[in-house]
């Protein structure tokens, strides 16, 4: 299916926001063609290609990174499945070129393998093994990342081996983040081998994870000592758990538990969506501001959700598409995402979260623009 007949689908089918279509034809042609996701991601894509390893995703950080980290990790891994997705095999080279360097010269940049943010970047070099731009050496690479997630060391703390005991992850943390990091690398370990056993530990971590933190509403505090409902901390859950339902096969036994979770979320989230399209800092709390990497997860969860038919198309189709619409917007002309939440520690103080930074440029965002970008243009 072509891109502007597919955008045309999803936006008459939510009419009702944009008003009627008839009466708002020129205007709707504009805005499909300034939303075009294959144009829209190649920017991206290209805007990260010549951007240098990033400080924990801010561009603009003081000091240079000391490893790949995570938002990098997750942009990376983004654009190598947009990439993909219209077929692009020099952008494919490229994305694969640029990790490279990590077995020779940028070595030192690999993380080690001893905590969730770190492990995920293991995610990179099993999607370029998988796509077939690289040899075994990825394959290995990332599998190394996927197994020490289980392999308990010998220095591991005593909270790390009781959670290991219980058949989980040693470095589990029960924070919100966990859950796209811990996934997503023992999906793409799935998805390269097979073995059922690296998706069926997600998602029994998965499950643990909603038992102990899910909210009554579906929604999950920063942590139980910030119980606040910040945005991109749930973005991360919406995100890990939409990509694991995707791969997960039918007959897990914790597939149906995590599906009603994920439901749940969704509710309150297109109840709290705003007007616009965009979601606020804090989910529930219209006088924070709006913020770009949370509404990102959110729609990229939504527009999953939507494909494999878990979601009602009328209630969820709008709200995806206002999302979607709503972050073009966003989208500065030197192709880089705005109103992005600094990095945000843990703390109990409303007011923490309320007035964080908000930077332009952060990989936070790019992440999972790229992901909605990739859904919107495969079936």
């Amino acid at each position: 299916m072509k891109t502007n007949k597919l955008l045309f689908i999803l936006f008459t089918a939510f009419s009702g926001w944009c008003g009627t279509i008839n009466a708002q034809t020129s205007g709707l042609e504009k805005r499909m063609k300034d939303a075009d996701p294959k144009v829209i991601g190649t920017r991206i894509v290209n805007k990260y290609l010549v951007t240098p390893h990033t400080r924990f995703g801010n561009p603009r950080a003081e000091k240079a990174p000391n490893y790949v980290t995570y938002p990098d990790a997750c942009t990376w891994l983004g654009a190598l499945w947009f990439s993909k997705a219209i077929k692009d095999e020099d952008m494919q080279q490229q994305l694969k070129n640029r990790f490279e360097p990590l077995f020779t010269t940028e070595k030192n940049m690999l993380p080690r393998m001893v905590h969730v943010d770190y492990n995920v970047v293991g995610a990179v070099p099993l999607e370029i093994y998988m796509q077939k731009l690289g040899d075994r050496k990825y394959f290995e690479l990332g599998m190394k990342y996927a197994d020490t997630q289980w392999e308990v060391p010998a220095d591991a703390k005593p909270e790390e081996k009781a959670y290991a005991d219980q058949g989980y992850s040693w470095q589990t943390r029960v924070w919100i983040d966990d859950m796209f990091m811990i996934t997503t690398i023992q999906s793409q370990a799935y998805l390269a081998t097979g073995d059922r056993k690296y998706i069926d530990r997600a998602a029994a971590e998965m499950a643990m994870y909603l038992e102990k933190i899910q909210r009554p509403n579906g929604l999950f505090y920063h942590a139980p000592t910030a119980p606040f409902f910040w945005a991109r901390g749930n973005g991360w859950m919406a995100a890990g758990m939409s990509r694991l339902l995707s791969v997960l096969p039918e007959d897990n036994p914790n597939r149906s538990a995590i599906m009603e979770a994920y439901k749940k979320m969704m509710t309150t989230l297109l109840e709290n969506q705003d007007a616009d399209g965009m979601w606020h800092q804090l989910i529930d709390e219209p006088a924070s501001y709006k913020e770009t990497s949370g509404t990102a997860m959110f729609t990229y969860a939504m527009l999953v959700g939507v494909k494999h038919g878990w979601l009602d198309k009328k209630a969820y189709v709008p709200a995806a598409m206002k999302g979607w619409l709503a972050l073009v917007s966003y989208i500065n002309i030197d192709d880089e995402v705005t109103n992005v939440c600094e990095g945000t520690n843990i703390k109990n103080d409303k007011n923490h979260y309320m007035n964080r930074k908000q930077i332009t440029g952060d990989l936070h965002a790019h992440a999972p623009l790229l992901w909605c970008a990739t859904e919107l243009l495969t079936e």
